[in-house]
């Protein structure tokens, strides 16, 4: 079940929170919330579902018994059950995520006939993996106390705001709040008011450019190339680039507010990441949650950048090595990591210098490195890529803007959408949004706009708008 779909919406949602507020007490809400967030992962996934409930009982006994370790100063029983732990929980995602994939690299070495392995991926998998092994790996650190109440670790676990697609929530992040959190009608409204804002992101900025961009690279693809050209692949390609971050931050904003709505206070997982002026402030901009997963549990662990320089430099490349391979199994995405574990080694090392330093140069530098990286991350094989590029820069001719007009690859609205998204990529709207704020007379125009975008996306929805969703199989 998508958060941008008329069940969710007008279904799913409205029922929960009455029942959510109707009962009182903390651990009736938290049960509330463990059943409903149930039947949405079983909405999609009814089978996957008793594998969500092994995740929950599996990761809840080895936090339990290192807990009882440290208590008993045996140190090293706690260590091997948080490996056990890791080792688990990583042999899951290998079994369901990369299992065709590591096949099919040893049938190719060896020249055996492909072998396809039909393992449908479990919706979530990564995000919630990564969830439960971060609580699991925190307790052995003694960073957090060991949770005793299986329902409240399940409610932790599956919480469906943040369960399919995040952002990655670490349990000291609302250990608090799983048991004494407050909610209220401010609360409420400002989640609501986020909600409705990723909502808007969703369905009328991502769902377009990615009509924009699906619509001609398949054309592309079918022998329209002359007159799609360089112009055409630009437009597809910046669509794409509004696409993801539209799509990603928007389901963000969602999960954000519904937390909000229910007292719970996720951390941001997006903070304008376009206008840095470097990859490496990107990545502190873009999907925060998973960055920090990687830098707490990886890098440091690694030795960070207190080694010396070539082990550093394996460090970086691990790291991003796993952070491609996180996000699929394919040759694409290891590609993708590798890019911008490479780019980063050389920003530290050289361009931090120079380029970086001067102004409107390091943002256009910058922005050409995201665009680049969302050529690999949007290709379908290797040789994908180098087709785009050689499309953008002018292989096929300039394109006919006008015939792309006329094919309807490109239309008003989506002329329209992708302005809206190059301005709202820049932190205009929060400025005006904090500038209502601070009037209070003038907040309404907050709610009417919010009125405005849900009649929209309903409207757009009830259409049978274009709605995929990138990150929902990662």
């Amino acid at each position: 079940m998508l958060f941008s779909s008329l069940p969710f919406l007008l279904g799913f949602l409205p029922l929960f929170f009455i029942i959510y507020f109707t009962v009182k007490s903390r651990s009736a809400r938290n049960i509330v919330l463990l059943i409903f967030s149930m039947v949405f992962y079983a909405w999609g996934e009814p089978f996957y579902i008793i594998l969500m409930i092994f995740s929950i009982a599996i990761n809840y006994y080895f936090a339990v018994f290192i807990d009882k370790s440290h208590q008993t100063q045996n140190q090293k029983n706690a260590k091997t059950l948080m490996i056990f732990s890791v080792i688990i929980n990583l042999t899951l995602i290998g079994i369901f995520k990369y299992a065709d994939f590591i096949v099919n690299i040893f049938t190719g070495i060896f020249g055996f006939e492909h072998i396809k392995i039909d393992i449908p991926l479990p919706i979530g998998i990564s995000f919630y993996t990564f969830q439960i092994l971060s609580y699991v790996i925190d307790v052995y650190r003694k960073k957090v106390p060991v949770q005793k109440n299986i329902f409240f670790i399940g409610t932790y676990l599956a919480g469906f705001p943040q369960l399919i697609a995040g952002p990655i929530v670490r349990y000291e992040t609302i250990a608090h709040e799983l048991e004494h959190r407050i909610e209220n009608m401010d609360d409420f409204a400002v989640g609501l008011r986020r909600f409705t804002a990723g909502l808007a992101k969703k369905i009328l900025i991502a769902n377009t450019m990615a009509e924009l961009c699906d619509n001609i690279l398949l054309k592309y693809s079918d022998g329209l190339a002359n007159s799609i050209g360089s112009i055409g692949m630009w437009f597809a390609i910046i669509a794409y680039t509004l696409q993801i971050y539209y799509d990603f931050s928007g389901y963000s904003d969602m999960a954000i507010g519904m937390g909000r709505m229910m007292g719970f206070h996720y951390l941001e997982n997006f903070n304008y990441p376009y206008i840095s002026k470097s990859v490496t402030e990107f990545w502190r901009r873009w999907h925060i949650s998973l960055s920090t997963i990687f830098r707490d549990y990886v890098y440091i662990p690694l030795g960070g950048n207190r080694v010396k320089l070539m082990r550093w430099i394996f460090n970086m490349l691990i790291v991003w090595l796993l952070t491609g391979l996180w996000h699929g199994a394919a040759w694409t995405f290891i590609l993708w990591g590798i890019y911008f574990g490479i780019l980063l080694i050389i920003e530290k090392q050289f361009l931090s210098k120079n380029i970086l330093k001067i102004p409107v140069l390091n943002r256009i530098y910058a922005l050409s490195a995201f665009i680049f990286g969302w050529i690999i991350f949007r290709a379908e094989s290797i040789s994908h890529i180098g087709t785009i590029l050689s499309a953008m820069f002018g292989k096929s001719g300039s394109g006919n803007l006008v015939e792309l007009s006329q094919n309807g690859l490109i239309k008003p609205l989506h002329i329209i959408m992708l302005i809206i998204g190059i301005i709202c990529f820049m932190p205009v709207s929060k400025k005006i949004k904090e500038y209502l704020e601070q009037n209070k007379n003038l907040i309404y125009i907050i709610d009417i706009a919010s009125v405005i975008a849900v009649i929209l996306c309903v409207i757009m929805l009830a259409q049978g708008a274009y709605n995929p969703f990138i990150y929902f199989r990662f």
